[in-house]
């Protein structure tokens, strides 16, 4: 999206008209963007500050602010793996490296099929089941380091690939 189309300029209008009538609606808006385009890079904040009149700065300093908002495209499949205390004294940190040296990415990149990404996340809220991991959602508990193939695997053969 480094360069947007005249449809995307044209839907990103029509997601800031949707909002108008809040009193804040810049985290409605870049919401509904991130959900539609997958991240919310510099020329989306450019067009969402003409048509609401709130600076890029301001913008920006949301998009970075909070986790959820990307300036770069994410992956299909984003893994998150929990790196909060009672996750990594069972062992996460393993957990994190056995998942970026299988798909050969580092923390917060995406693989170059645009399957995966991984994040690496503070605290997931799931302690009993350290250490946890995320991905689209679904929760997995107590995940070993020998368990990250057959969960990378699972996620090839849903989309059809080779595991």
């Amino acid at each position: 999206m480094a360069h947007l189309s005249g449809a995307a300029v044209k839907r990103i209008e029509e997601i800031c008209d949707q909002y108008t009538d809040e009193k804040t609606p810049l985290i409605m808006i870049l919401s509904t963007i991130q959900r539609e385009f997958g991240y919310v890079p510099l020329e989306v904040q450019e067009v969402v500050s003409r048509k609401t009149g709130i600076s890029v700065a301001e913008i920006y300093g949301v998009v970075t602010f909070y986790s959820f908002f990307s300036l770069t495209p994410k992956g299909k499949h984003v893994i998150g793996c929990c790196l909060g205390t009672a996750c990594y004294v069972k062992d996460a940190q393993k957990v994190i490296d056995r998942f970026c040296n299988d798909l050969g990415i580092e923390p917060g990149g995406t693989t170059e099929d645009r399957m995966f990404t991984i994040d690496a996340l503070r605290c997931i809220g799931a302690c009993a089941a350290a250490p946890a991991v995320t991905i689209d959602g679904k929760i997995y508990a107590r995940v070993d380091v020998s368990d990250v193939p057959k969960i990378i695997d699972e996620y090839r053969l849903m989309e059809g690939g080779a595991a």
